[in-house]
């Protein structure tokens, strides 16, 4: 196979994309040359595949925890004056992917009895932009095979509610939360356009909701439930005894997180989808973005490079006044 390869309604890769190319499918249901298969490629990641016919194209994601699933690739193109902007929190709205992937590196030291333990730099694409299962089975799997995500999941949470508490009293990780270069005036400025507002993320509600508490505070905007018009999170963790909700099988990059904070919380129909933008600096966002059929913004600090992601985005801005013009223009 030969690049530049054009996929029926994903657009045409080229060789410096990061894309790559397979001979069949990693389940093994589809094989280039049977039953009309035209092309199978990977995102430079490897987490999701594209299998492509003559007239139309289907993306497999995997799953770490077992749990994959096939979803319709939709033609998008984006169209203005734009109604709704989708918005990351990690990494696009918040500066904080730092302090998780400590939280993850503190989490494996437990399990390891080893307090001197850090991740390694190889580490990194793995433990950011997905789920908190997804990240603690990939640390299980390299560094301590002998136990359960369960037990991870134990210490990953312990960790987390001490620092949470901490931070919230004042008296936590400095910097741990910090506002994105430009990210206020850019929010005002969409709110007069008169632009619907959506915050997705694939955190769940009791670590992700302090960090856009904590950013607003330090920009002085008030009560973010006022200001945004719809907040997605994944939810609240399933643990003994209490009740859990959806969103450790269903994270990015699945669509399912900016399908619901469009169409359920901003009641934006999915014929009206290339009016909606969503905005991301992760790999396994743009891919979430995509396969919910919206247009897609990449901005620049994030994996999105080295994921191989960059030509899904309609746009690849590096700040967010870059961001505000492909948006008016």
């Amino acid at each position: 196979m030969s690049f530049p390869i054009a996929i029926p309604d994903l657009g045409t890769i080229t060789k410096d994309s990061g894309f790559i190319p397979m001979e069949k499918c990693s389940d093994g249901k589809f094989q280039v040359g049977r039953d009309g298969v035209k092309t199978i490629t990977a995102t430079g990641d490897k987490k999701v595949e594209f299998i492509a016919w003559d007239y139309h194209t289907v993306a497999y994601v995997k799953s770490s925890m077992g749990y994959p699933a096939y979803y319709p690739v939709h033609p998008v193109k984006m169209k203005k004056p734009v109604k709704a902007v989708l918005m990351d929190l990690d990494g696009t709205t918040v500066r904080s992917e730092e302090f998780w992937i400590w939280i993850i590196e503190m989490t494996t030291a437990s399990l390891l009895d080893n307090p001197k333990f850090k991740l390694e730099q190889s580490d990194l694409p793995f433990v950011s932009g997905h789920s908190v299962s997804e990240h603690l089975k990939y640390c299980t799997k390299k560094y301590c095979p002998d136990k359960t995500v369960e037990e991870a999941r134990h210490f990953y949470f312990h960790h987390t509610h001490h620092e949470m508490d901490e931070i919230m009293k004042g008296r936590g990780r400095k910097g741990a939360f910090k506002p994105s270069p430009g990210i206020k005036e850019f929010l005002y400025e969409l709110k007069a356009m008169k632009v619907k507002l959506g915050l997705v993320t694939s955190g769940l509600y009791e670590k992700a909701y302090p960090e856009i508490l904590s950013a607003f505070d330090t920009l002085g905007m008030g009560d973010p439930k006022e200001f945004y018009d719809a907040i997605i999170t994944a939810g609240f963790p399933l643990r003994k005894g209490e009740v859990g909700t959806l969103g450790e099988l269903s994270p990015k990059p699945h669509p399912w997180l900016y399908a619901e904070t469009c169409r359920v919380g901003l009641g934006i129909e999915f014929s009206d989808r290339n009016s909606v933008v969503g905005i991301e600096d992760s790999g396994a966002g743009v891919c979430s973005i995509r396969l919910a059929g919206y247009p897609t913004i990449g901005i620049a600090d994030g994996n999105i490079i080295q994921s191989g992601t960059r030509e899904l985005c309609c746009h690849y801005c590096e700040n967010f006044e870059e961001i505000l013009k492909a948006l008016k223009d």
